[in-house]
């Protein structure tokens, strides 16, 4: 079978190394030979898939039904492995090999084309933050993820040279950069994080009807992990003509059920809005920033 990366990850790849590299070369091989090492039979590569990874469906020697994941350094595999191992399926979609093979993972399948995103909003919100609850543990000793602190310092940097560039999002991006300092001058927690989490990384199982995927962990306070959320189907809520008054609604209903402090929330919601928006006009996605800084402007 030839391996083709779906368009939707290639796009997104290049934006995140624009000058490019060579692991979209390399990746038809790669895969060969992480099928054929594993003895497994290929159903199919799940398109659209995701923005940083080849997902392949496959199914094992004995017949298990697997998913085989591939990506490149950036997107962290081997830390993505390490939060897998750790929450041990509890919440989480579940490693079918302790081995470790430098950007494969092996994964159990679950339905790549349900996600609770199906489902209508306020029951997808309640789902949603079931399963994120469930992930929220203490971390490992010695672990080997960033910090909240260390991943969103590498985002301010970011934002400020792009605040140089595009003076008309300075405003904001100082806004968010003042409420970054605030947060992380006294953190409630350290918790082991998704660090992506959203609707579409929750996916329906066997196990249990609803498993995460896909996460990008970190170590912090868990409304940094709930923030990404509150902002699920932004194009919805910049639509309403009571957007704003929806989503403030959404910050306090999200935080009362998952006992979060609103504020925090609200000030995590408000940081991370703005590092996508300014993050989406650094790359060309002009429609994606006008929608996620008008979001923030909200909070």
């Amino acid at each position: 079978m030839v391996f083709e990366p779906p368009k939707r990850l290639v796009r997104a790849l290049g934006e995140t190394a624009p000058d490019g590299d060579d692991w979209l070369e390399k990746l038809p091989g790669a895969a060969q030979r992480a099928v054929a090492l594993r003895e497994l039979t290929v159903e199919r590569v799940q398109v659209p898939g995701g923005r940083s990874s080849l997902v392949v469906l496959v199914r094992a020697a004995d017949g298990t039904p697997a998913v085989l994941k591939l990506a490149p350094g950036r997107a962290r595999p081997e830390a993505e492995r390490a939060a897998l191992a750790h929450w041990a399926g509890r919440g989480a979609v579940q490693l079918l090999e302790s081995t470790s093979t430098e950007g494969v993972l092996l994964l159990e399948r679950l339905h790549p084309d349900v996600s609770v995103r199906s489902l209508p909003e306020a029951k997808a919100l309640l789902e949603a933050a079931g399963t994120l609850r469930r992930l929220w543990v203490e971390p490992p000793a010695g672990f080997p993820f960033e910090t909240v602190a260390e991943r969103t310092g590498r985002q301010a940097e970011a934002m400020r040279a792009r605040a140089q560039a595009a003076p008309e999002v300075a405003p904001l991006v100082d806004v968010a950069l003042a409420a970054r300092e605030e947060l992380l001058a006294a953190p409630p927690e350290h918790r082991l994080l998704h660090g992506t989490f959203r609707q579409s990384k929750v996916l329906a199982g066997e196990r249990m009807p609803w498993l995460a995927v896909g996460p990008d962990p970190v170590v912090g306070e868990c409304a940094f992990d709930l923030a990404r959320l509150v902002r699920d189907r932004v194009e919805d809520l910049i639509a309403q003509p009571s957007g704003a008054a929806t989503t403030r609604r959404r910050v306090k209903r999200l935080a009362e059920s998952l006992d979060v402090d609103q504020e925090r929330l609200r000030g995590w919601t408000l940081f991370r809005a703005v590092e996508s928006g300014v993050r989406a006009g650094r790359v060309g996605r002009p429609r994606d920033a006008e929608l996620l800084l008008e979001f923030a402007s909200w909070l």
